[in-house]
């Protein structure tokens, strides 16, 4: 496949438009997507919507838990990339990220905050990651490259605050890791607060490479919160949660097929998020431990989703889902597991692999209970599973 630029498009927020153009220059392929995090939207008070063609995607998250201090600005994530297999592990979506609210010294950012995602591309290799978010790429099975956006809302266009490639430290182009090899990603703020710090290793190839988040013209994204406690949310997100996650950003078509990166709903034919086969058929993602500093690993978890979990596949006014009932091909939500190991896997249960599934996908709670800044019943709550 030639190169190919994911393009992501407009949010209206509070009748203010925010462009997400493609990158200046550049020759948009067939690689057209909204990729961005998924913002709260309440009636008459806070109305954030994707333009048309590009309504949002859904975001089911796993989330460590800490209240000790310090625990949400220094953590080191473990985890073994996932290999393709029947279907290519591009199939399911979009990728996933390793994500946490920052701080956006821009003085039109909503709530002074920005999402972070250390975006894992599977199948992918990056050529170049845009300022506004978007990214050059061309087909590379089993291999990885990211880029990391911070997303924040403001009042002129900004799609993205902050986007830089992940390369080896002091060469140019990408880090390329590849499905199988186990990666370490470290991120923590500094006293100085010189910005946010990104240090990714892959142990399997002893490749390194770093990223800070320093803004050239509204200068650094640090860390937006102490402690990794549910309640400590993106002001503007749609989840009741912690401030760092790992994230499998469902209901994108492949970026590879005949709609690349299409948002998709449950019960659409070619929609792999929700397909049973296309977890089944891969080598799932193992994020075998999260440890906050030096005060040793988490050892509580918690989830949530989005659009509500299996309210996504079963309501259709949510965002468009054409099943009848649940399950079937395209009616299945992905869940989070614990494998034997203690690690943990996104998709559905893996024999030989998976020792706990907390109720499949009835792990995530199907209605807005929790508050935020936007009210009651306004986000959903995360569920604790460990």
């Amino acid at each position: 496949m030639g190169r190919s630029v994911l393009v992501l498009c407009a949010v209206v927020a509070a009748g203010v438009v925010l462009a997400l153009p493609a990158a200046a220059g550049a020759a948009v392929g067939k690689g057209k997507a909204c990729i961005a995090k998924h913002p709260n939207y309440v009636e008459d008070v806070f109305e954030v919507n994707y333009a048309p063609g590009c309504t949002g995607h859904d975001e089911p998250e796993l989330d460590p838990l800490s209240s000790l201090p310090h625990s949400a600005t220094n953590l080191t994530w473990k985890a073994v990339l996932p290999v393709d297999g029947v279907f290519p592990v591009s199939a399911t979506g979009f990728g996933f990220w390793f994500g946490g609210t920052v701080t956006d010294p821009n003085p039109k950012a909503l709530f002074n905050q920005g999402f972070l995602e250390v975006q894992f591309y599977p199948d992918t290799h990056v050529t170049k990651c845009f300022a506004n978010g978007n990214f050059n790429y061309t087909h590379a099975k089993n291999e990885y490259t990211v880029c990391t956006p911070v997303w924040s809302i403001v009042g002129n266009s900004e799609p993205a605050a902050f986007n830089a490639m992940l390369k080896v430290d002091g060469k140019p182009g990408p880090m390329v890791m590849h499905g199988g090899d186990t990666i370490r990603l470290h991120y923590f703020g500094t006293h100085n607060g010189d910005g946010a710090h990104i240090v990714v290793t892959d142990v399997t190839t002893h490749q390194r490479g770093s990223i800070v988040l320093r803004n050239a013209r509204t200068g650094a994204m640090n860390p937006a919160f102490d402690r990794q406690v549910i309640g400590n949310s993106l002001g503007w997100g749609i989840v009741h949660d912690a401030p760092n996650s790992f994230v499998w950003e469902i209901g994108h078509r492949s970026i590879f097929g005949g709609r690349p990166g299409a948002f998709c709903s449950p019960g659409h034919s070619g929609c792999e998020s929700y397909n049973w086969p296309a977890w089944a058929e891969t080598t799932p993602i193992r994020i075998e431990s999260v440890r906050f500093g030096d005060r040793g690993p988490a050892r509580h978890w918690a989830v949530v989703s989005d659009y509500g979990g299996k309210a996504q596949v079963l309501d259709p006014s949510e965002t468009g889902s054409t099943c009848t009932h649940y399950g079937g091909p395209w009616c299945l939500y992905p869940w989070f597991t614990q494998n034997h190991d203690g690690s943990f896997t996104y998709g559905v249960n893996y024999p030989g692999l998976t020792a706990d599934d907390f109720g499949k996908a009835n792990q995530f709670e199907r209605q807005l209970n929790c508050g935020g800044p936007f009210g009651k019943n306004s986000t959903y709550c995360m569920t604790v599973i460990r």
